[in-house]
């Protein structure tokens, strides 16, 4: 079991801890002296599909020299505001081939991500990939 808390510091600001020990500094308020608790999911889900994708082309031996996913989140009007479209934008380095990276990609989305698995209930995620080295961009459909 994985649990969590979140401590009130002052105004708006937390400090959240998990099972694994550490820390982070939460701030909810317009002060933004910290990630809100909405940028933390957006970058849980970075983190989640980037371990994923590192696994998968180290497994299949690509030589990637570097990633990075960035993602562009939209949210509903209306409480709670949810995200209702996601876009992950990845830019890997190095001389990886394309399937290889498509398939690290896609089942990071479809099978391993939880965070994905858990965001697909109310956002359609997108996703795009950008290859550094021979700075082409390659958008690939809805996987929905």
């Amino acid at each position: 079991m994985i649990e969590a808390r979140a401590i009130w510091t002052d105004n708006e600001r937390f400090l959240g801890e998990a099972t694994s020990g550490h820390a982070i500094v939460v701030d909810a308020g317009t002060d933004k002296t910290a990630s809100s608790p909405v940028e933390l999911v957006l970058i849980a889900l970075c983190a989640c599909t980037s371990v994923d994708v590192v696994g998968i082309l180290r497994k299949k031996r690509e030589p990637f020299t570097s990633l990075e996913v960035r993602a562009q989140g939209e949210r509903s009007e209306d409480y709670p505001k949810v995200f209702t479209s996601i876009k992950l934008i990845y830019r890997v380095g190095g001389k990886v081939t394309h399937k290889a990276m498509e398939d690290a990609v896609r089942l990071s989305k479809d099978k391993y991500c939880s965070v994905s698995a858990m965001l697909q209930a109310s956002a359609k995620i997108e996703y795009e990939i950008e290859y550094a080295d021979s700075h082409e961009h390659e958008k690939l459909p809805d996987q929905q």
